[in-house]
């Protein structure tokens, strides 16, 4: 009886040594995809595409934490290898380039044109444009969305821009500062624009002549002539419809998702929401240079206007003919030209 017993536990344990070795034995198959994946490492740096693959196709590997919630048995997540693509990918080639190309192109512009002159001598009268409201609310934003385009811009291209010129210690510093004024000055400029788009969504209304300054925007950028207009001429209401409402929504919006992540997104919502953000992003910021080149250089004394809150009579005439009109007649309700040196002006002067 006890010989039976040895010889099954004999057995038990032969089969059991054959199993195990069996499977600490890797198959020809897998011995070739490690050849594969070794000769790929010397001739395909990087190309790590078998792997995901695998990853991909497999099950979802998990933890055993006792952490409730969403995603946090979730270990591997492939997702994030797709949108590291994307970001390093299209996102920062088609933004960057979006973004040099347009400098560039103002740059041409400015030195073949210059700036678009007033035809006129200026006339030393004075008209109020923009109340202390509208620019206390102006440059808040403009200042926030600055501190915000330049900041994103250090985090999604500074490895390949600044790193090299910094060093690893330098750029540390500016990649972490960056980050910060980008968290805590976001939602300045989200409350800021918002009232921006409120004091000044009147103004931006289509209007039956804004065909006509499009029609003439060509002549108009290159200062050959001036074409009338409201208080905004068409392309300033398509800076505001386009970036100032449509554009600052989008950043708003996706920023709040990458503001707050345990609101109970998934990783997949954020990576979602980064590339809308970057996506817009870049476009908004390329077509603030527009903005911003005709609100400095681009047009002579366009600065001032918002810079001082009071305009030329002759460069309301020339730039804003039918807004001229308006004040003039008493319909816009902002009172007519004052001579520069009014008692109500001393301090503007």
């Amino acid at each position: 009886m006890k010989f039976i017993s040895r010889l099954c536990l004999a057995v038990l344990v032969s089969l059991s040594c054959v199993a195990l070795a069996q499977q600490q034995q890797p198959t020809q198959a897998e011995e070739d995809r490690v050849k594969a994946q070794q000769q790929r490492s010397v001739t395909q740096p990087g190309n790590n595409a078998p792997m995901w693959r695998d990853v991909r196709s497999g099950p979802s590997a998990y933890t055993t934490s006792t952490v409730q919630g969403r995603e946090t048995d979730v270990l591997i997540q492939s997702w994030g290898e797709t949108w590291r693509q994307i970001r390093n990918g299209p996102v920062t080639f088609y933004g960057g380039w979006l973004v040099v190309l347009v400098l560039a192109a103002i740059a041409a512009f400015y030195f073949v044109f210059g700036s678009v002159k007033l035809h006129g001598r200026p006339s030393g009268r004075l008209i109020r444009r923009f109340s202390s409201v509208d620019q206390v609310v102006h440059w808040t934003v403009a200042i926030s969305f600055c501190v915000l385009g330049l900041s994103g811009l250090i985090m999604l291209f500074g490895k390949h821009v600044v790193l090299p010129l910094m060093g690893y210690t330098l750029f540390a510093w500016l990649a972490a500062l960056s980050k910060n004024l980008h968290n805590f000055v976001a939602p300045v400029f989200m409350v800021s624009v918002a009232v921006f788009a409120i004091l000044f969504v009147r103004h931006n209304l289509p209007r039956a002549y804004d065909f006509v300054w499009f029609r003439n925007a060509l002549g108009y950028v290159t200062g050959k002539k001036h074409v009338p207009s409201g208080k905004f001429n068409a392309g300033e209401k398509l800076w505001f419809w386009g970036g100032v409402v449509v554009l600052s929504i989008v950043v708003s919006w996706s920023g709040l998702i990458l503001l707050f992540p345990n609101f109970d997104q998934t990783r997949a919502v954020m990576q979602d929401a980064w590339i809308w953000h970057a996506a817009a992003a870049l476009l908004y910021i390329a077509m603030s240079l527009g903005h911003i080149y005709m609100g400095t250089i681009g047009v002579e004394g366009a600065y001032g206007n918002m810079r001082n809150g009071y305009t030329d009579e002759t460069w309301a005439k020339e730039h804003h003919s039918i807004w001229y009109d308006e004040v003039r007649t008493g319909r816009h309700g902002a009172g007519g030209a004052v001579p520069v040196g009014a008692p109500h002006m001393r301090e503007k002067a």
